[in-house]
């Protein structure tokens, strides 16, 4: 029997990838090169750390807040659902509504659909954000991470960052820009790596889906 597929939920960086308006680009610069005589090819990579799909840590909203590093990596590792939530948008945001037909409690972390398409040619200005109040009532459902394919869990033009005010006050971890376009609504196992970036606010991810069942 051939084995369950896993399911790579992690946007590409390709050259040119839009970054957060005003935020630094993704480039990879020519370092060494066979060509030219060295022994190797090498890459130079500058790039911000909220680059495609990345993990927030509470640092970056919150000056109180646990850097990266003391962050534990299981809190990006382990059971998950994805929610599809296209079209229930209210305002440009989701409401805790979206969460009426589901379970009173949930796997500790949560992925929203929200319709973000699989490659992002330019900056997506409008796309769907997170209410507190959906925040707030997927914590209070057992959520310990919340996950969106959009770029931020705040709209565009937020100043007061109201849904990752949510977070910190719940203590939920934010995974943003993943690729769920091809991602069937349900019950995974999420396997999210951040690089290990110390003192950092945040970092680009890897992450996968396991289907359920599979553990190897």
């Amino acid at each position: 029997m051939t084995p369950p597929v896993l399911l790579d939920i992690s946007r590409a960086l390709t050259p040119n990838h839009p970054n957060w308006p005003g935020d630094a680009d993704f480039t990879v610069t020519p370092g060494l090169r066979i060509a030219g005589g060295d022994s190797v090819n090498t890459g130079v990579l500058s790039t911000s750390t909220h680059t495609g799909t990345h993990v927030d840590a509470p640092w970056h909203y919150d000056d109180a807040g646990a850097r990266l590093e003391d962050v534990p990596l299981d809190a990006w590792v382990g059971g998950c659902a994805v929610l599809d939530v296209r079209g229930r948008a209210v305002g440009g945001l989701l409401p805790a509504a979206v969460l009426d037909a589901l379970p009173t409690s949930l796997p500790p972390r949560l992925l929203l659909h929200t319709g973000q398409p699989a490659h992002w040619t330019a900056f997506p200005r409008d796309f769907v954000a997170l209410s507190p109040a959906l925040v707030r009532e997927a914590a209070r459902r057992g959520v310990r991470l919340i996950g969106t394919d959009a770029p931020s869990v705040d709209p565009l033009e937020s100043k007061t960052l109201d849904a990752h005010a949510a977070c910190r006050d719940t203590g939920t971890f934010i995974l943003e820009g993943l690729n769920l376009s091809a991602v069937p609504e349900g019950h995974y196992t999420l396997v999210c790596l951040p690089l290990p970036l110390h003192g950092a606010d945040g970092a680009p991810a890897r992450a996968i889906l396991l289907p359920p069942g599979r553990v190897d």
